[in-house]
């Protein structure tokens, strides 16, 4: 899918974000990445092969400024 020199990671990449922009619909929380990633708002991910990848939430002793 992606057409940039040198190519962009493919989808199944480890750094699969770092990639072109291709459509951005922030109103409906998601992004359309040059290599077919569907990357949501949540931080869920919808690879081209129909595989999800669930969002990235902090778990409890995670979250910013708490006591662990």
């Amino acid at each position: 899918m992606c057409q940039h020199q040198p190519p962009c990671p493919t989808a199944d990449a480890p750094d699969r974000d770092a990639v072109h922009l291709i459509a951005s619909h922030p109103e409906q929380g998601w992004s359309l990445l040059c290599n077919g990633v569907l990357h949501f708002e949540d931080t869920g991910v919808l690879l081209p092969d129909g595989q999800v990848i669930r969002p990235c939430r902090p778990g409890r002793h995670e979250v910013a400024g708490s006591a662990a």
